[in-house]
């Protein structure tokens, strides 16, 4: 009588950045698989990505099309890694063909954060003197803050959170804008000065939660990752980049949104700006949260009918000109 011995399950191997944001939420979606999965083995495989390479040119000026996750996605076509973690907000809408959003994660605090000089401890967005330079890289960032704020003055900034935290401690900013989720995965919510509200800074698409990028036809992933998928959170980010995709606009384009979920409905706001911060479109929609996608292509058809569009064309001609 002749036994058979099973084979082990197979080895998942998850791509990642090698930033130490980057690692940290790797790692948690490591554990996480493997506390729902013990007789697994998961193995993380890191790598540079084009954005991680070229940090002394703004982004806007680099074009922003898969910057952070390019790399990450040719591991996975090529079956060197199974799946990858991004921080969604970096993750194009439009994946390229054999790969797609697998699952996302229940979303930390999607807001932005200022974060201030020694110096400016007594102050707010809204008592800053003028003339106080705010670091920012992000363009939605920087036209929201724009149109509020115009007595200020905004740099780019470029670099990892700990990086771009000393060139502030330094003193060549009094302040910088952060997305509140980085500081806190990071262990330094004790930075955070002020959390900015919604009706001043509209987050990025996805800000806050992670999307874990896999190949379509890997049944076997899928599986495991529906141990992770957080339904709400997933609802809203749906909503948020269906909104993006339809504008097409990238994340490097002045576009913010906000979501939330009452009950049975799902409300969304969006925002488009342009660069100088002198025209700012912004409106909201509603619905359940099964109509996600439906409602972020409605409230992109209307802003465009508020003249969103003219703002998103003039944007890009003005950086494809600098």
């Amino acid at each position: 009588m002749t036994s058979t011995v099973s084979s082990p399950p197979r080895t998942v191997r998850i791509g990642s950045r090698k930033s130490q944001l980057a690692l940290v939420q790797t790692h948690w979606v490591q554990e996480q698989l493997q506390k729902h999965f013990p007789d697994r083995r998961f193995e993380v495989h890191t790598m540079s990505t084009q954005g991680d390479k070229i940090l002394d040119v703004a982004l806007a000026k680099i074009g922003d099309k898969g910057l952070f996750t390019k790399e990450l996605e040719v591991g996975m076509l090529q079956h060197e890694t199974d799946l990858a973690v991004h921080s969604l907000k970096d993750l194009p809408t439009n994946l390229p063909e054999g790969l797609m959003l697998g699952c996302v994660t229940e979303r930390e605090n999607p807001a932005d954060a200022l974060v201030v000089h020694e110096k400016h401890k007594d102050k707010q967005l809204e008592t800053l003197s003028p003339g106080s330079v705010v670091g920012t890289s992000s363009l939605r960032r920087l036209a929201q803050l724009r149109y509020h704020f115009p007595h200020l003055e905004f740099k780019d900034i470029r670099g990892n959170l700990n990086t771009r935290l000393a060139k502030l401690d330094e003193g060549q900013y009094d302040a910088i804008v952060l997305a509140v989720a980085g500081l806190t995965r990071l262990g330094m919510s004790d930075r955070i000065h002020q959390v900015i509200p919604p009706e001043i800074s509209l987050h990025a698409v996805g800000q806050g939660a992670l999307g874990i990028e896999c190949r379509t036809d890997d049944a076997e992933i899928l599986d495991l990752l529906k141990a992770l998928e957080h339904r709400e959170t997933a609802q809203r980010c749906y909503a948020e980049r269906a909104f993006l995709n339809t504008l097409e606009g990238g994340c490097q384009v002045p576009i913010g949104v906000n979501t939330k979920i009452e009950g049975d409905r799902l409300t969304l706001t969006g925002m488009v700006a342009s660069l100088d911060g002198k025209r700012l479109i912004k409106d909201a929609i509603s619905g359940t949260p099964d109509q996600a996608q439906h409602l972020g292509i409605q409230l992109a058809e209307k802003l465009r009918e508020m003249g969103a569009q003219e703002i998103l064309d003039e944007i890009f001609e003005q950086i494809q000109r600098s």
